[in-house]
């Protein structure tokens, strides 16, 4: 496997195992994410499984997380 890169085809992550949240809906509209070698965590569309992953560090993830859990993009949702 090449060094992992934004936007590379999720394809070449031939030993990622994708991982759906268990709130995705039937239609396939859902972000998976898949730790990396290394301690990356790359994530791609679900409809497009062989379209580009983005590639984030660990901690990233984490600050992205602790972010959404604290409501800091709440406003981004409209329902």
């Amino acid at each position: 496997m090449t060094q992992p890169y934004n936007g590379m085809p999720a394809a070449e992550l031939t030993t990622a195992i994708w991982q759906k949240s268990r709130f995705s809906n039937p239609s396939g509209n859902c972000v998976e994410m898949a730790e990396l070698p290394g301690g990356g965590i790359a994530l791609r569309n679900s409809r497009d499984p062989h379209g580009p992953a983005l590639i984030y560090t660990f901690d990233e993830v984490v600050a992205f997380i602790q972010g959404a859990k604290g409501g800091d993009f709440d406003n981004l949702v409209h329902q």
